[in-house]
């Protein structure tokens, strides 16, 4: 019995395990979306296809299961783009059907006809056209086990004409996910422990690639005495119940976290790939263990770099260890530790009209559940997302770290949703994130996600603001002339709420998180505050003093008086 190209790709992504598609339809895909209609596979019609790529991303990365997209040619194919760059970066294991114009027209310039495959092979793992109705089913089926294998992105081009091909479907071809042991040679793990067994202060350096190897970690640690620096993407995984832990590195970490890798005299990264050279020590060794020979010595030059899976590897160097008894690096490092969170508690501290982002973060942590699912836009939102959430074994946190885009929470938040309707997941917003993709809020309404939006109104792009202030520059093209979200949230069928003073703000973050709707909380906090890095340099200071020299001579006193009282004075 023959079935169409459509019934085909359809069937292979459903028994793939998918169970949500994200997008917009149109003529191209019309057949495409006919079949998906009769499947168990349900459709999610967003009204920008970047956000439907972001919420497909935020779905797979959460659930490690295959998630979709699909769109129209040409210009539906392009609003993709972002959305899917950036679920490539973070591994989120999705497939994009990308649809072509018919075959007929293709390669006339006909309109709104791209080249899909130029377009997507440099942000997939799998990018191939269907040329004939015999490869769709093996197309796809490479594709979903590309995208679930290489935890990535796959894409399928598919010409619309194509979509309604007639194929004997007689060819069992399907996925296989295989998890094979992967570990460096033993004569290798011998030289690792060589060198363990020569350093007097070893610090270990946690990334995402070592989400699976929590016990092996806190067990090297004791064996060691070694703190445990971990990266922003792995702070859910490293940080819960470990006393070992003393923060992160890099611009957005702490002190205690940046000098036990500054201070030792090995650093052994694993599965890290941190992609900021200064942050690396000068004079220390540095191993480096990756599932990806790629990453080894891209970041910084290394001693000795070794391949496998980081649980895997460390099982087969644990027993060749001998126990170190000097703790004094290990102390140290905890003694920070001890200071930065007690740091990050004060800055929380909020007078009554003026409220500090940290404030808002801080009552977040306090009041939403043990197992919530957070994501957070890039900027300064995903700084009080990584300083003033705690990690408690069940939280799941997402933000744009590799990719670094704008407008990312809430979309996410609302595909994360979809995967897991009974947990409260909350998207920390920026308001300029937030008014460049307004337009799905009315997803989520007429979807009913119950997703919960927090909008840090600061009236600017504030870390863009807070970039050029250090670098003493005046800031230029940063305000934001802002509506009244939760006014705007309820005309759209959302719950809203809005907070301008400290003593309203628990309260009604208490009646926000309440409601089984999708709701919007608006706060208003500090325009000046800066994103202090855990070590303050000389140039830093003097940088952000040309600012206020500048600014004075400006006319802009009043704002050099909000610098310093929003940063120095608590």
């Amino acid at each position: 019995m023959s079935k169409s190209v459509s019934d085909i790709i359809v069937d292979t992504l459903s028994e793939a395990g998918a169970k949500r598609c994200y997008g917009i339809v149109g003529d191209t895909i019309n057949h495409f979306t006919d079949v998906l209609s009769r499947s168990d596979i349900d459709w999610v019609h967003v009204r920008h296809e970047e956000v439907g790529a972001m919420a497909a991303g935020g779905e797979a990365y959460m659930t490690g299961q295959l998630a979709l997209c699909a769109g129209t040619c040409g210009p539906g194919s392009l609003h993709f783009i972002n959305g899917i760059f950036e679920s490539h970066r973070n591994g989120s294991p999705m497939v994009l059907i990308a649809s072509q114009v018919d075959r007929r027209q293709e390669g006339l310039n006909f309109p709104q006809e791209v080249d899909q495959k130029a377009l997507y092979d440099q942000c997939s793992v799998f990018c191939e056209r269907i040329s004939h109705p015999d490869q769709a089913r093996r197309i796809t089926v490479q594709a979903a086990q590309a995208a679930l294998t290489k935890n990535g992105v796959a894409v399928i081009v598919v010409n619309g004409d194509m979509f309604q091909e007639k194929v004997a479907n007689d060819v069992n071809w399907r996925v296989h996910t295989a998890k094979p042991t992967i570990r460096p040679n033993p004569s290798e793990i011998a030289e690792l422990a060589t060198m363990i067994d020569n350093a007097e202060r070893v610090t270990l350096y946690a990334g995402i690639g070592a989400k699976h190897a929590c016990e092996e970690l806190i067990e090297l640690a004791e064996l060691l005495k070694a703190p445990i620096v971990h990266s922003s993407r792995s702070k859910e995984f490293i940080e819960p119940n470990n006393p070992y832990q003393v923060g992160m590195t890099g611009i957005l970490g702490n002190r205690a976290g940046m000098e036990a890798v500054m201070d030792c005299d090995l650093l052994i990264c694993l599965g890290t790939d941190f992609a900021y050279s200064q942050f690396y020590p000068e004079k220390a060794k540095i191993v480096q263990i990756d599932i990806d020979a790629r990453h080894l010595g891209k970041r910084s030059p290394i001693d000795l770099g070794l391949v496998g899976d980081v649980a895997d590897s460390l099982q087969a160097l644990l027993p060749k260890l001998t126990p170190k008894n000097d703790q004094a690096h290990l102390d140290k490092a905890l003694t920070q530790w001890k200071k930065d969170k007690a740091e990050y508690v004060q800055e929380a501290e909020s007078g009554q009209s003026l409220i500090h982002p940290q404030t808002v973060a801080h009552t977040l942590d306090k009041l939403a559940a043990d197992d919530a699912i957070f994501t957070a836009d890039g900027g300064s939102p995903m700084v009080w997302l990584l300083r003033h959430l705690t990690a408690t074994g069940k939280r799941r946190f997402l933000t744009s770290l590799l990719h670094g885009t704008m407008a990312n929470a809430y979309p996410q938040a609302l595909g994360i949703a979809n995967a897991y309707p009974d947990r409260q997941v909350i998207a920390m917003c920026g308001d300029g994130g937030m008014s460049m993709l307004m337009g799905d809020l009315l997803t989520l309404v007429q979807e009913n996600i119950p997703v919960k939006l927090l909008i840090f109104n600061n009236e600017s792009l504030g870390f863009v603001e807070m970039e050029q202030r250090v670098e003493g520059l005046l800031d230029a093209f940063t305000g934001l002339k802002n509506p009244d979200f939760s006014n705007l949230a309820q005309t759209l069928g959302l719950e809203g709420f809005r907070v301008d003073k400290t003593d309203q703000l628990e309260e009604a973050m208490q009646q926000w998180l309440d409601t089984d709707k999708p709701a919007l909380l608006d706060v208003r906090v500090s325009r000046m505050e800066l994103v202090m890095p855990p070590k303050i340099e000389a140039s830093q200071v003097m940088s952000t003093a040309m600012f206020g020299i500048k600014a004075v001579l400006n006319g802009r006193t009043d704002e050099v008086v909000s610098l310093i009282r929003d940063n120095f004075v608590r």
